[in-house]
């Protein structure tokens, strides 16, 4: 600084022209931490597992309905009701008189009172013994033996109902294979090697296998609109990616190493879809020139959130506030069974949209390059990069609006891939690829029987017999 000072005026202010850029870098520098310090999972696509231990306070958009919680007059209920036929009937006799003790065992009752308690009875293993028969012929001498049922191939094996609940408390409930073993013990007296749950499940997923592909073909070309959406899983320390297609009545998981259009390829469902996918916006969704596109608006509204709180402008809060009016009308229209809004709810509504936009825009320029030229578009702040999202692909964002088939979300696809994250939780990573190909295959076959309403249990067993459960509005030819 004294050097420049020597040089003249020219040298001071080259110098304070200098350290004035760097004062503007770092200050932009520390704006960008402190914006990466305030993301969350409630202003932004960050997962809940990353808030640690100081999670944001809760928020949310619903309204009070003013309703007192609890049951609400005219629901049903689910009351616990006697039945006209009960298992067992414990009789409780009057032999004399409560008040002056006289025998009452030869009067007849004049009324039963009843009361019935409900119980499991004890439970235990069913041991069945095959014996097939072995003969002589007395003519050559040879023997011949009786034919045992085609399942049943070893001395001591166990059957598939049990083999329905190894794989219903490891693979649906799941629990680890030590504790699926506790389990068995502790309910049946019996207990079960680790391996002998791992090839049930290996067995299973094999038998569910026709089941799962007819679901994957139904997916690619008979749906109009599908949910899709990735999460990262590890196998052997590796980081792998789940993929997911599903409805609110089918669901189909992928495993693979790769979370873009490379996996996306391997999996080939998006390549031959020509409906409509509603996915969270990753580039790769739009590399597939036939889609046509629906965004999740719950990450938008997630944005608007943290540019609220980061960098306050107007137009975001207005904003969000449109999307959702957006989102009451369309749930109204459809309360109401409409099939679509009118023209001109629809053009007031676009009008607003691309109103808002401006005015972000207006707020926020295309960042100038300095200095030397660098390759790529300049670095531009979150509000501009998410104005120019929502202006390049506003036909997504607000195709819920167009079409009442298209959610306003995600939260399906969030839904069906919850499990995945839970499952790492309790059990951490899997061992093989194996595994968790194996994990997938069951949990989608279950998660169809769920969302059509048939009991786990019973599509478990049907598929052990060679029968696993497919809608019936799924085509086994396609």
């Amino acid at each position: 600084m004294r050097t420049a000072y020597h040089q003249g005026a020219e040298a001071v202010v080259k110098v304070f022209q200098e350290l004035s850029e760097v004062i503007v870098t770092l200050m932009m520098r520390v704006v960008e931490l402190e914006d990466q310090l305030a993301k969350n999972s409630s202003n932004s696509g960050k997962p809940p597992s990353s808030d640690g231990y100081e999670k944001p306070a809760p928020k949310s958009r619903r309204k009070r309905s003013g309703k007192k919680s609890g049951g609400q007059v005219g629901h049903p209920g689910h009351t616990l009701g006697m039945v006209a036929q009960p298992d067992k009937i414990e009789p409780h006799v009057v032999n004399c008189c409560a008040h002056c003790q006289t025998s009452l065992e030869k009067e007849k009752a004049v009324k039963i009172e009843r009361r019935q308690v409900f119980d499991l009875p004890e439970v235990r293993l069913e041991v069945t013994e095959h014996q097939a028969e072995v003969k002589m012929c007395p003519k050559c001498q040879q023997t011949t033996t009786g034919s045992f049922p085609p399942e049943v191939s070893q001395p001591t094996q166990y059957g598939k109902k049990i083999k329905s609940q190894m794989a219903y408390f490891h693979e649906y409930q799941l629990l680890p294979l030590k504790r699926t073993q506790e389990t068995f013990k502790d309910l049946y007296g019996q207990s079960i090697a680790e391996g002998t749950i791992v090839w049930a499940c290996k067995e299973l997923a094999l038998k569910v296998k026709p089941a799962n592909a007819a679901i994957k073909k139904h997916l690619t070309y008979d749906e109009d609109v599908e949910c899709f959406d990735e999460t990262g899983l590890r196998i052997k320390g590796a980081l792998h990616w789940l993929h997911v297609a599903c409805t609110h009545l089918l669901t189909y998981y992928a495993v693979h190493k790769k979370r873009g259009k490379e996996a996306m390829d391997a999996i080939r469902i998006l390549p031959n879809f020509t409906g409509r996918a509603v996915h969270d916006g990753l580039k790769a969704y739009f590399q597939y020139p036939q889609l046509q596109h629906g965004l999740c608006n719950e990450h938008h509204l997630r944005s608007f959130d943290f540019l609220e709180e980061r960098h306050p402008q107007k137009w975001v809060s207005r904003l969000s506030d449109l999307m959702l009016e957006i989102k009451v009308a369309v749930d109204t229209a459809k309360k109401k069974l409409k099939t679509k809004l009118s023209l001109k709810i629809i053009a007031n509504f676009s009008a607003r949209y691309d109103a808002l936009l401006k005015q972000g825009f207006q707020k926020n320029k295309p960042a100038k390059a300095e200095g030397p030229a660098k390759r790529g578009r300049p670095k531009q702040s979150f509000a501009k990069n998410l104005l120019d999202h929502l202006s390049d692909h506003k036909e997504a964002v607000l195709a819920f609006m167009h079409d009442f088939n298209v959610p306003f979300d995600n939260n399906q696809a969030e839904r069906d891939i919850r499990m995945m994250k839970v499952k790492q939780k309790i059990s951490g990573c899997f061992r093989s690829s194996h595994g968790s190909k194996t994990f997938c295959a069951i949990r989608g076959y279950i998660s169809t029987a769920r969302k059509n309403d048939q009991p786990v249990l019973d599509v478990l067993y049907a598929a052990f017999e060679s029968r696993p459960y497919i809608p019936a509005f799924v085509s086994l030819n396609g």
